[in-house]
């Protein structure tokens, strides 16, 4: 599902579910467990539950979330972003931007809300980034599905014995006091809520800041206060979000969607980001990044109960990040005009961000 107005049917029917027991590919034998998306629906959390199922598990979650939590992190985040913008500054005048700040910014936050040691979390980065590039092959993704429960499952067993002040500790007092998650749930809950924290924000400042320097213009009219960063940021999620394609979606009856007829069981992607650009939504200019536009509604946090949990957090990152960032180096330039594109049908982002700067 490509348009917005397709897509927005699709994830308001009550017959269209995120469970692949209403997948009849999946019912039937015939997706391979070493199927390059495999995380994607073999997984036991909410982003492939419906209902009371998924209600229960998010209802858990959320209290990581709620607006006052997030706010009362400002300060932690605007400390960190201090920090690694000295580390860049330190560095002299180039840097690879997403290793240097989009990366570590985000990736530090979640860590630390759900107790993930320094030293382990480049082995986690590595794993989730397997999960979102769909250019490996059949083994390395099998190995990954695994690997990665062993290393959350590994997790949880140390907070079990020695509890923390974190979200895990919280998870897992919850599952094992009430008895409202299982252990799978737990773990894969843990591989949701921790890959898509810090991923999706990675890809998302790396895009708002790539779209900023390939359109002075447009910064031009926030530094002169013109427009606001929060302008920016929506603007970026509308035109160049983070997540293209959420996979997947399974029609549990026959559902017509803007007149196209789908048998029950049939698998459903939604392209998120094709929705952003829609020109029957955004006109003729929706293929153009433009903080001036007044209408920069998007659907790049989904919509409805899969709204995604953590978009306050985001936002509060990208808020302090952004005008930090333009403000610490007012000459940062692109160093290469063609980054490479993540090999990702999932993701939407470069490899990597080189720029120049003085320090």
């Amino acid at each position: 599902m490509t348009r917005h107005s397709a897509i927005m049917q699709v994830l308001t029917h009550p017959q269209v579910k995120k469970n692949p027991i209403h997948w009849r590919a999946w019912r039937e034998g015939r997706i391979p467990g070493d199927w390059q998306l495999i995380s994607w629906v073999a997984n036991d959390n909410m982003l492939a539950r419906d209902d009371a199922d998924h209600t229960r598990l998010r209802t858990l979650v959320s209290k990581a979330f709620t607006p006052r939590r997030v706010e009362e992190m400002r300060d932690y985040v605007t400390g960190l972003v201090s920090r690694l913008l000295d580390d860049m500054a330190a560095g002299g005048g180039e840097a690879d931007l997403k290793r240097a700040f989009a990366l570590p910014l985000p990736m530090t936050i979640t860590s630390e809300l759900f107790g993930v040691p320094e030293e382990e979390r480049p082995e986690l980065h590595r794993m989730i980034g397997r999960v979102f590039d769909q250019n490996i092959t059949s083994e390395v993704a099998a190995s990954t599905h695994e690997s990665l429960q062993r290393f959350l499952s590994e997790l949880v067993a140390r907070k079990r014995g020695e509890p923390g002040d974190d979200m895990t500790s919280a998870l897992i007092a919850a599952r094992d006091e009430d008895d409202r998650l299982t252990e799978s749930e737990l773990v894969w809950t843990l591989i949701l809520i921790i890959g898509a924290g810090y991923e999706t924000t990675m890809n998302l400042l790396v895009n708002a800041v790539r779209a900023l320097l390939t359109h002075p213009e447009q910064l031009d009219l926030v530094r002169n206060g013109i427009y606001t960063w929060n302008d920016v940021i929506e603007e970026t999620l509308r035109w160049d979000s983070s997540i293209q394609n959420v996979p997947l979606r399974y029609t549990a009856e026959e559902v017509e969607i803007d007149g196209v007829t789908m048998a029950a069981g049939d698998a459903v992607l939604v392209s998120y980001g094709s929705a952003g650009r829609d020109p029957d939504r955004h006109g003729d200019t929706a293929h153009l990044f433009d903080i001036t536009r007044a209408d920069k509604s998007h659907i790049a946090f989904a919509h409805g109960r899969h709204y995604c949990l953590g978009a306050n957090l985001a936002r509060l990152e990208l808020a302090i990040a952004l005008p930090e960032l333009f403000e610490r180096f007012p000459d940062l330039a692109l160093a290469e005009a063609e980054p490479r594109p993540l090999p990702s049908i999932v993701s939407n982002g470069v490899e990597e961000l080189p720029v120049r700067f003085t320090p």
